[in-house]
Protein backbone atom coordinates (compact mmCIF):
# COMPACT_ATOMS: atom_id res chain seq x y z
CA UNK A 1 0.00 0.00 0.00
CA UNK A 2 1.22 3.60 -0.79
CA UNK A 3 1.11 5.77 1.72
CA UNK A 4 -0.92 9.13 0.70
CA UNK A 5 0.89 12.83 -0.54
CA UNK A 6 -0.45 14.11 2.18
CA UNK A 7 0.93 11.42 4.76
CA UNK A 8 4.44 11.75 3.32
CA UNK A 9 4.38 15.61 3.11
CA UNK A 10 3.65 15.80 6.62
CA UNK A 11 6.50 13.84 7.36
CA UNK A 12 8.90 15.77 5.03
CA UNK A 13 8.88 13.51 1.86
CA UNK A 14 8.21 15.33 -1.14
CA UNK A 15 10.25 13.11 -3.85
CA UNK A 16 8.16 9.80 -4.43
CA UNK A 17 10.98 8.21 -6.22
CA UNK A 18 12.03 5.05 -3.74
CA UNK A 19 9.15 5.36 -1.55
CA UNK A 20 8.84 1.41 -0.48
CA UNK A 21 12.71 2.20 0.77
CA UNK A 22 12.12 5.46 2.38
CA UNK A 23 9.10 4.18 4.49
CA UNK A 24 10.37 1.17 5.39
CA UNK A 25 12.89 3.25 7.22
CA UNK A 26 10.82 5.87 8.87
CA UNK A 27 8.23 3.37 9.63
CA UNK A 28 10.89 1.26 11.74
CA UNK A 29 11.98 4.47 13.06
CA UNK A 30 8.47 5.61 13.82
CA UNK A 31 7.40 1.81 15.21
CA UNK A 32 10.65 2.13 17.42
CA UNK A 33 9.96 5.79 19.09
CA UNK A 34 6.59 4.88 18.83
CA UNK A 35 7.60 1.47 21.06
CA UNK A 36 9.83 3.65 23.52
CA UNK A 37 7.43 6.01 24.16
CA UNK A 38 4.50 3.08 24.74
CA UNK A 39 3.74 4.92 27.60
CA UNK A 40 1.58 7.13 26.06
CA UNK A 41 -1.50 6.16 28.01
CA UNK A 42 -0.39 2.21 29.35
CA UNK A 43 -1.50 1.12 25.65
CA UNK A 44 -1.35 -2.45 25.44
CA UNK A 45 0.39 -3.51 21.77
CA UNK A 46 -1.47 -6.90 20.73
CA UNK A 47 -0.01 -8.92 18.07
CA UNK A 48 -2.27 -7.32 15.66
CA UNK A 49 -0.59 -4.11 15.82
CA UNK A 50 2.61 -5.70 14.86
CA UNK A 51 2.55 -5.69 11.11
CA UNK A 52 -0.37 -2.30 10.58
CA UNK A 53 1.19 0.83 9.01
CA UNK A 54 2.51 3.27 11.37
CA UNK A 55 0.65 5.86 10.48
CA UNK A 56 -2.94 3.77 11.40
CA UNK A 57 -1.20 1.97 14.42
CA UNK A 58 -0.76 5.79 15.56
CA UNK A 59 -4.36 6.60 15.06
CA UNK A 60 -5.99 3.13 16.40
CA UNK A 61 -4.03 2.91 19.16
CA UNK A 62 -4.27 7.01 20.46
CA UNK A 63 -7.76 7.67 20.04
CA UNK A 64 -8.63 7.90 23.73
CA UNK A 65 -5.18 8.81 24.90
CA UNK A 66 -4.07 12.08 26.20
CA UNK A 67 -1.67 12.48 23.55
CA UNK A 68 0.70 14.66 26.01
CA UNK A 69 1.06 11.78 28.59
CA UNK A 70 4.58 10.07 28.61
CA UNK A 71 4.24 8.89 31.99
CA UNK A 72 8.21 8.31 32.54
CA UNK A 73 8.97 12.26 31.91
CA UNK A 74 6.26 13.08 34.17
CA UNK A 75 7.33 16.12 36.38
CA UNK A 76 5.11 18.31 38.99
CA UNK A 77 5.43 22.07 37.97
CA UNK A 78 2.70 23.33 40.45
CA UNK A 79 0.34 23.53 42.82
CA UNK A 80 -2.59 25.82 42.67
CA UNK A 81 -5.81 25.97 44.98
CA UNK A 82 -9.38 27.29 45.44
CA UNK A 83 -11.53 27.56 48.13
CA UNK A 84 -15.58 26.61 47.84
CA UNK A 85 -18.33 27.01 50.16
CA UNK A 86 -18.88 23.66 51.31
CA UNK A 87 -19.41 22.14 55.01
CA UNK A 88 -18.10 25.73 55.86
CA UNK A 89 -14.91 25.77 54.01
CA UNK A 90 -13.48 23.10 51.28
CA UNK A 91 -9.97 23.68 49.53
CA UNK A 92 -9.52 22.39 46.15
CA UNK A 93 -5.86 22.03 44.89
CA UNK A 94 -4.68 21.06 41.24
CA UNK A 95 -1.28 19.80 40.99
CA UNK A 96 0.47 20.59 37.13
CA UNK A 97 2.91 18.95 35.20
CA UNK A 98 5.11 19.87 32.56
CA UNK A 99 3.08 18.07 29.70
CA UNK A 100 -0.68 19.81 30.36
CA UNK A 101 -2.19 17.43 32.53
CA UNK A 102 -2.88 18.15 36.17
CA UNK A 103 -4.79 16.18 38.79
CA UNK A 104 -7.68 17.48 41.37
CA UNK A 105 -7.65 16.49 44.81
CA UNK A 106 -9.08 18.32 48.11
CA UNK A 107 -8.04 19.11 51.57
CA UNK A 108 -10.94 17.82 54.18
CA UNK A 109 -13.90 20.05 54.72
CA UNK A 110 -12.86 22.96 57.13
CA UNK A 111 -9.12 22.34 56.81
CA UNK A 112 -6.85 25.04 55.77
CA UNK A 113 -5.55 24.75 51.91
CA UNK A 114 -1.53 25.69 53.63
CA UNK A 115 -1.56 21.82 55.37
CA UNK A 116 -1.30 20.94 51.52
CA UNK A 117 0.19 23.70 49.93
CA UNK A 118 3.45 23.66 52.75
CA UNK A 119 3.81 20.57 50.74
CA UNK A 120 4.87 21.95 47.05
CA UNK A 121 8.26 22.40 47.84
CA UNK A 122 8.46 18.64 48.71
CA UNK A 123 7.31 17.48 45.76
CA UNK A 124 8.58 20.02 42.80
CA UNK A 125 10.09 18.25 40.06
CA UNK A 126 9.17 15.09 40.66
CA UNK A 127 7.21 11.97 38.83
CA UNK A 128 3.66 12.18 40.04
CA UNK A 129 3.25 8.95 38.70
CA UNK A 130 5.27 7.79 42.13
CA UNK A 131 2.21 7.98 44.40
CA UNK A 132 3.77 5.37 47.05
CA UNK A 133 7.19 7.42 47.23
CA UNK A 134 5.60 10.76 47.06
CA UNK A 135 3.11 9.73 49.69
CA UNK A 136 6.31 8.38 52.42
CA UNK A 137 7.98 11.98 51.95
CA UNK A 138 5.02 13.52 53.13
CA UNK A 139 2.91 11.49 55.56
CA UNK A 140 5.10 12.83 58.25
CA UNK A 141 3.42 16.26 57.46
CA UNK A 142 0.08 14.81 58.22
CA UNK A 143 -2.30 14.87 61.12
CA UNK A 144 -5.85 13.63 62.88
CA UNK A 145 -8.87 15.23 61.73
CA UNK A 146 -8.26 18.58 59.28
CA UNK A 147 -4.69 18.61 59.94
CA UNK A 148 -4.58 15.05 57.54
CA UNK A 149 -6.18 16.88 54.73
CA UNK A 150 -2.96 18.44 52.81
CA UNK A 151 -1.09 15.00 52.54
CA UNK A 152 -4.54 13.29 51.98
CA UNK A 153 -5.33 16.28 48.95
CA UNK A 154 -1.83 15.68 47.60
CA UNK A 155 -2.45 11.98 47.56
CA UNK A 156 -5.97 12.24 45.28
CA UNK A 157 -4.46 14.36 42.66
CA UNK A 158 -1.65 12.14 42.55
CA UNK A 159 -3.68 9.33 41.95
CA UNK A 160 -6.19 11.43 38.97
CA UNK A 161 -2.54 12.71 37.22
CA UNK A 162 -1.40 9.11 37.40
CA UNK A 163 -4.65 7.92 35.56
CA UNK A 164 -4.70 10.40 33.38
CA UNK A 165 -1.13 9.43 32.20
CA UNK A 166 -1.52 5.81 31.91
CA UNK A 167 -5.25 6.22 30.68
CA UNK A 168 -6.95 3.81 33.61
CA UNK A 169 -9.32 4.93 36.45
CA UNK A 170 -7.88 5.31 40.26
CA UNK A 171 -9.88 2.39 41.33
CA UNK A 172 -7.59 -0.16 38.91
CA UNK A 173 -4.59 1.01 39.64
CA UNK A 174 -5.37 0.16 43.27
CA UNK A 175 -5.71 -3.81 41.96
CA UNK A 176 -9.19 -3.30 40.53
CA UNK A 177 -12.96 -3.19 41.47
CA UNK A 178 -15.17 -5.42 43.35
CA UNK A 179 -18.54 -3.25 42.42
CA UNK A 180 -19.66 -1.30 39.70
CA UNK A 181 -22.31 0.70 42.24
CA UNK A 182 -21.47 2.20 45.29
CA UNK A 183 -23.78 2.22 48.09
CA UNK A 184 -24.57 5.70 49.79
CA UNK A 185 -26.38 6.87 53.04
CA UNK A 186 -27.71 10.16 54.02
CA UNK A 187 -28.63 12.02 57.18
CA UNK A 188 -32.08 12.06 57.89
CA UNK A 189 -33.17 15.55 57.27
CA UNK A 190 -34.54 18.20 59.88
CA UNK A 191 -38.19 19.14 60.10
CA UNK A 192 -40.24 21.41 62.51
CA UNK A 193 -43.41 18.46 63.21
CA UNK A 194 -43.78 15.12 62.39
CA UNK A 195 -45.56 15.16 59.24
CA UNK A 196 -43.40 17.37 57.60
CA UNK A 197 -40.18 15.25 58.45
CA UNK A 198 -42.66 11.83 57.04
CA UNK A 199 -42.93 13.70 54.16
CA UNK A 200 -38.78 14.72 53.88
CA UNK A 201 -37.71 10.87 54.85
CA UNK A 202 -40.61 9.93 51.81
CA UNK A 203 -38.08 12.11 49.91
CA UNK A 204 -35.57 10.54 50.56
CA UNK A 205 -36.18 7.30 50.23
CA UNK A 206 -38.64 7.59 46.80
CA UNK A 207 -36.95 10.02 44.93
CA UNK A 208 -33.46 10.69 46.01
CA UNK A 209 -33.58 6.35 46.30
CA UNK A 210 -31.46 6.26 49.81
CA UNK A 211 -31.44 2.76 50.89
CA UNK A 212 -29.39 3.94 54.06
CA UNK A 213 -29.73 6.67 56.51
CA UNK A 214 -28.68 8.20 59.47
CA UNK A 215 -30.08 10.42 62.21
CA UNK A 216 -28.66 12.90 65.11
CA UNK A 217 -29.72 11.84 68.08
CA UNK A 218 -28.41 14.39 70.54
CA UNK A 219 -28.60 15.53 74.68
CA UNK A 220 -29.31 18.78 72.94
CA UNK A 221 -32.89 17.20 72.37
CA UNK A 222 -33.74 16.65 75.88
CA UNK A 223 -32.09 19.76 77.29
CA UNK A 224 -35.71 21.68 77.75
CA UNK A 225 -36.90 18.91 79.28
CA UNK A 226 -36.73 18.89 83.48
CA UNK A 227 -34.75 16.37 85.12
CA UNK A 228 -33.49 14.92 81.45
CA UNK A 229 -29.89 15.28 82.22
CA UNK A 230 -27.69 16.37 84.99
CA UNK A 231 -25.04 18.98 85.28
CA UNK A 232 -25.97 20.48 82.03
CA UNK A 233 -26.70 23.97 83.58
CA UNK A 234 -23.08 23.93 84.48
CA UNK A 235 -21.78 23.91 80.77
CA UNK A 236 -24.74 26.63 79.50
CA UNK A 237 -27.77 26.37 77.91
CA UNK A 238 -25.72 25.55 74.42
CA UNK A 239 -25.08 21.82 74.10
CA UNK A 240 -24.14 22.03 70.93
CA UNK A 241 -20.79 19.86 69.49
CA UNK A 242 -19.26 22.14 67.28
CA UNK A 243 -19.86 25.53 69.10
CA UNK A 244 -17.91 27.29 71.22
CA UNK A 245 -14.28 28.30 72.60
CA UNK A 246 -11.28 26.02 73.34
CA UNK A 247 -12.44 25.34 76.74
CA UNK A 248 -16.22 25.16 76.44
CA UNK A 249 -18.25 21.46 76.11
CA UNK A 250 -18.42 21.18 72.46
CA UNK A 251 -14.41 20.84 72.91
CA UNK A 252 -14.37 18.77 75.90
CA UNK A 253 -13.82 15.48 75.66
CA UNK A 254 -16.38 12.90 76.88
CA UNK A 255 -15.02 12.05 80.25
CA UNK A 256 -14.36 15.27 81.78
CA UNK A 257 -17.70 16.87 81.58
CA UNK A 258 -19.50 15.67 84.00
CA UNK A 259 -22.59 15.29 82.13
CA UNK A 260 -25.31 12.34 82.92
CA UNK A 261 -28.35 11.51 80.90
CA UNK A 262 -31.18 10.35 83.45
CA UNK A 263 -33.90 7.55 82.95
CA UNK A 264 -35.92 10.22 81.65
CA UNK A 265 -33.64 11.90 79.55
CA UNK A 266 -32.66 8.26 78.02
CA UNK A 267 -36.25 7.78 77.42
CA UNK A 268 -37.02 11.24 75.62
CA UNK A 269 -34.18 10.10 73.12
CA UNK A 270 -35.40 6.79 72.48
CA UNK A 271 -38.81 7.84 71.39
CA UNK A 272 -37.10 10.48 69.00
CA UNK A 273 -35.53 6.85 67.50
CA UNK A 274 -38.37 5.11 67.55
CA UNK A 275 -40.76 7.93 65.69
CA UNK A 276 -37.56 7.85 63.10
CA UNK A 277 -38.24 4.15 63.03
CA UNK A 278 -42.23 4.25 62.54
CA UNK A 279 -41.45 6.04 59.45
CA UNK A 280 -38.11 4.72 57.85
CA UNK A 281 -39.29 0.89 58.81
CA UNK A 282 -37.01 -2.03 59.59
CA UNK A 283 -36.02 -3.04 55.98
CA UNK A 284 -33.78 0.61 56.08
CA UNK A 285 -31.02 -0.09 57.83
CA UNK A 286 -30.58 3.37 59.65
CA UNK A 287 -27.26 4.80 61.78
CA UNK A 288 -26.90 7.71 64.56
CA UNK A 289 -24.34 9.80 65.68
CA UNK A 290 -24.20 13.13 67.12
CA UNK A 291 -25.01 12.20 70.96
CA UNK A 292 -23.16 14.99 72.85
CA UNK A 293 -20.07 14.43 75.21
CA UNK A 294 -20.99 12.40 78.18
CA UNK A 295 -18.64 9.32 79.22
CA UNK A 296 -18.79 5.91 78.60
CA UNK A 297 -20.94 4.66 81.50
CA UNK A 298 -23.80 6.81 80.19
CA UNK A 299 -22.93 5.45 76.57
CA UNK A 300 -23.63 2.47 77.45
CA UNK A 301 -26.57 3.09 79.24
CA UNK A 302 -27.98 4.96 75.99
CA UNK A 303 -27.06 1.95 74.05
CA UNK A 304 -29.08 -0.51 75.82
CA UNK A 305 -31.87 1.69 75.94
CA UNK A 306 -32.02 2.11 71.95
CA UNK A 307 -31.32 -1.67 71.50
CA UNK A 308 -34.64 -2.74 69.96
CA UNK A 309 -34.44 0.11 67.99
CA UNK A 310 -31.55 -2.04 65.47
CA UNK A 311 -29.81 0.64 65.05
CA UNK A 312 -26.91 0.20 62.03
CA UNK A 313 -23.98 1.55 64.08
CA UNK A 314 -23.56 4.01 67.07
CA UNK A 315 -20.74 6.29 65.77
CA UNK A 316 -18.24 7.86 67.80
CA UNK A 317 -19.48 7.91 71.61
CA UNK A 318 -16.42 8.23 73.11
CA UNK A 319 -13.31 9.85 71.38
CA UNK A 320 -11.26 7.43 68.93
CA UNK A 321 -8.37 7.37 71.12
CA UNK A 322 -9.72 5.44 73.60
CA UNK A 323 -9.19 1.79 72.59
CA UNK A 324 -9.94 0.28 75.84
CA UNK A 325 -13.33 2.39 76.88
CA UNK A 326 -14.45 1.24 72.98
CA UNK A 327 -13.74 -2.19 73.56
CA UNK A 328 -15.84 -1.93 77.18
CA UNK A 329 -18.43 -0.21 75.11
CA UNK A 330 -18.52 -3.24 72.58
CA UNK A 331 -18.29 -5.61 74.55
CA UNK A 332 -21.49 -4.31 76.51
CA UNK A 333 -23.57 -3.90 73.68
CA UNK A 334 -25.32 -5.96 70.63
CA UNK A 335 -25.75 -2.98 68.69
CA UNK A 336 -22.43 -2.16 66.50
CA UNK A 337 -20.11 0.88 67.52
CA UNK A 338 -18.07 2.65 64.62
CA UNK A 339 -15.74 5.32 65.06
CA UNK A 340 -13.06 6.64 62.64
CA UNK A 341 -13.53 9.64 60.68
CA UNK A 342 -10.74 11.75 62.70
CA UNK A 343 -8.08 8.85 62.50
CA UNK A 344 -4.88 9.34 60.69
CA UNK A 345 -2.80 6.39 58.87
CA UNK A 346 -3.14 2.89 59.34
CA UNK A 347 -1.26 3.15 62.25
CA UNK A 348 -3.89 4.91 63.80
CA UNK A 349 -6.64 2.42 63.12
CA UNK A 350 -4.84 -0.94 64.03
CA UNK A 351 -5.40 -0.64 68.03
CA UNK A 352 -8.71 -0.23 67.62
CA UNK A 353 -9.06 -3.49 64.72
CA UNK A 354 -6.48 -5.82 66.79
CA UNK A 355 -8.35 -5.22 70.28
CA UNK A 356 -11.86 -5.62 68.17
CA UNK A 357 -12.75 -2.55 70.26
CA UNK A 358 -14.92 -1.35 67.11
CA UNK A 359 -17.23 -3.54 64.83
CA UNK A 360 -17.16 -1.18 62.01
CA UNK A 361 -14.28 1.30 61.40
CA UNK A 362 -15.22 4.76 59.53
CA UNK A 363 -12.43 6.10 57.93
CA UNK A 364 -13.10 9.55 56.12
CA UNK A 365 -10.52 8.99 52.72
CA UNK A 366 -9.42 13.68 52.97
CA UNK A 367 -7.93 12.66 56.65
CA UNK A 368 -6.84 8.85 56.57
CA UNK A 369 -4.27 8.88 54.00
CA UNK A 370 -5.76 8.96 50.74
CA UNK A 371 -6.75 6.15 48.60
CA UNK A 372 -4.28 3.67 48.96
CA UNK A 373 -3.55 3.97 52.48
CA UNK A 374 -7.73 3.76 52.93
CA UNK A 375 -7.57 0.33 51.04
CA UNK A 376 -4.96 -0.38 52.94
CA UNK A 377 -6.63 0.12 56.33
CA UNK A 378 -10.25 -1.50 54.95
CA UNK A 379 -8.16 -4.87 53.99
CA UNK A 380 -6.09 -5.19 57.26
CA UNK A 381 -10.03 -4.78 58.80
CA UNK A 382 -11.14 -7.20 56.53
CA UNK A 383 -8.35 -9.92 58.09
CA UNK A 384 -10.20 -9.37 61.47
CA UNK A 385 -13.33 -9.82 60.48
CA UNK A 386 -13.90 -5.79 60.71
CA UNK A 387 -16.30 -4.14 58.36
CA UNK A 388 -15.58 -0.44 56.89
CA UNK A 389 -18.22 2.48 56.36
CA UNK A 390 -16.52 5.43 54.79
CA UNK A 391 -17.56 9.20 55.77
CA UNK A 392 -17.44 11.78 53.53
CA UNK A 393 -18.58 15.64 54.26
CA UNK A 394 -16.58 17.52 51.21
CA UNK A 395 -16.88 18.57 47.41
CA UNK A 396 -17.07 16.43 44.38
CA UNK A 397 -13.99 16.04 44.14
CA UNK A 398 -13.38 13.80 47.18
CA UNK A 399 -16.34 12.44 46.72
CA UNK A 400 -14.89 10.88 43.86
CA UNK A 401 -11.87 9.80 45.59
CA UNK A 402 -14.02 7.97 47.76
CA UNK A 403 -15.93 6.23 45.34
CA UNK A 404 -12.76 4.79 43.68
CA UNK A 405 -11.21 3.77 47.14
CA UNK A 406 -14.58 1.80 47.62
CA UNK A 407 -15.12 0.34 44.78
CA UNK A 408 -11.72 -1.69 45.47
CA UNK A 409 -12.05 -2.25 48.94
CA UNK A 410 -13.84 -5.67 49.45
CA UNK A 411 -15.50 -4.75 53.05
CA UNK A 412 -16.80 -1.88 52.81
CA UNK A 413 -20.62 -1.13 53.55
CA UNK A 414 -21.73 2.71 52.38
CA UNK A 415 -20.75 5.67 51.82
CA UNK A 416 -22.00 9.02 52.96
CA UNK A 417 -23.35 11.80 51.01
CA UNK A 418 -23.71 14.82 53.10
CA UNK A 419 -24.84 17.41 50.59
CA UNK A 420 -28.08 15.36 49.15
CA UNK A 421 -29.97 18.54 49.73
CA UNK A 422 -27.39 21.23 47.98
CA UNK A 423 -28.73 22.34 44.92
CA UNK A 424 -25.51 23.26 43.12
CA UNK A 425 -23.38 20.01 44.92
CA UNK A 426 -23.04 18.37 41.63
CA UNK A 427 -23.22 21.12 39.39
CA UNK A 428 -19.30 21.91 40.49
CA UNK A 429 -18.11 19.62 37.77
CA UNK A 430 -18.94 16.94 34.77
CA UNK A 431 -17.70 13.53 34.74
CA UNK A 432 -15.67 12.97 31.80
CA UNK A 433 -17.30 9.66 30.50
CA UNK A 434 -21.02 10.91 30.47
CA UNK A 435 -22.33 9.75 33.68
CA UNK A 436 -24.28 10.50 36.68
CA UNK A 437 -22.52 11.06 39.73
CA UNK A 438 -25.01 9.17 41.68
CA UNK A 439 -28.59 7.96 40.90
CA UNK A 440 -31.26 6.44 43.27
CA UNK A 441 -28.65 5.77 46.39
CA UNK A 442 -25.58 4.15 44.58
CA UNK A 443 -22.59 6.22 43.12
CA UNK A 444 -21.75 5.12 39.78
CA UNK A 445 -18.04 4.17 39.36
CA UNK A 446 -16.49 5.00 36.15
CA UNK A 447 -15.36 1.81 34.53
CA UNK A 448 -13.20 3.91 31.97
CA UNK A 449 -12.59 7.35 32.34
CA UNK A 450 -9.13 7.82 33.46
CA UNK A 451 -8.06 9.01 37.14
CA UNK A 452 -11.42 10.58 39.14
CA UNK A 453 -13.12 10.75 36.68
CA UNK A 454 -14.39 14.11 36.90
CA UNK A 455 -13.19 17.89 35.36
CA UNK A 456 -14.62 21.00 37.56
CA UNK A 457 -16.50 23.30 35.62
CA UNK A 458 -14.95 26.69 36.08
CA UNK A 459 -17.79 28.87 35.84
CA UNK A 460 -20.01 27.33 38.50
CA UNK A 461 -17.02 26.58 40.94
CA UNK A 462 -16.46 30.52 40.59
CA UNK A 463 -20.04 31.19 41.98
CA UNK A 464 -19.03 29.77 45.24
CA UNK A 465 -16.28 30.47 46.49
CA UNK A 466 -14.81 31.64 49.92
CA UNK A 467 -15.99 35.07 50.19
CA UNK A 468 -12.56 36.38 51.51
CA UNK A 469 -10.79 34.37 49.17
CA UNK A 470 -12.03 34.42 45.73
CA UNK A 471 -8.55 33.11 43.92
CA UNK A 472 -8.78 30.47 41.54
CA UNK A 473 -6.11 28.22 40.67
CA UNK A 474 -3.84 31.21 40.67
CA UNK A 475 0.02 30.51 40.58
CA UNK A 476 2.08 29.93 44.39
CA UNK A 477 5.61 30.51 44.04
CA UNK A 478 5.74 31.68 47.39
CA UNK A 479 5.69 28.30 47.90
CA UNK A 480 8.23 26.86 45.72
CA UNK A 481 11.44 26.93 48.41
CA UNK A 482 12.46 23.91 50.64
CA UNK A 483 13.46 25.58 53.91
CA UNK A 484 13.96 22.64 56.64
CA UNK A 485 15.44 19.41 56.89
CA UNK A 486 12.77 16.99 57.64
CA UNK A 487 14.34 13.69 58.39
CA UNK A 488 13.19 12.15 61.88
CA UNK A 489 16.18 10.89 62.77
CA UNK A 490 20.14 11.56 63.40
Amino acid sequence: MTPSKKFLQKIGLKDLDNIEETRNKEQENSRRSFFKKSALGGIALGGAFMFTPIEELIAQSTQKVNRYSAPSDLKITDMRYCVIQNVGRTPIIRIDTNQGIYGLGEVRDGADERYALMLKSRILGENPCNVEMLFKMIKQFGGNARQGGGVCGVEMALWDLCGKAYNVPAWQLLGGRYRDKVRMYADTPEAPTLDEFKARIKHRLEVQGMTWLKMDISIGEVKGTPDALVNSKFWGTNLGQWEGGYMDYANTKHPFTAIQITEKGLDEMAKIISEVRSVVGYEIPLSSDHYGHFDLNNAIRFGKKVEPYRLAWLEDMIPWQYTEQWKTISDALETPVLTGEDIYLLSGFKPLIDAHAVDIIHPDLATSGGLLETKRIGDYAEEHGVAMAMHFAGSPVSFMASVHCAAATQNFLALEHHSLDSPWWDTLVKTTDGRKLFEKGFANVPLSAPGLGIELIDEEVKKHLLPTDKSYFAPTPEWNDKRSHDRLWS
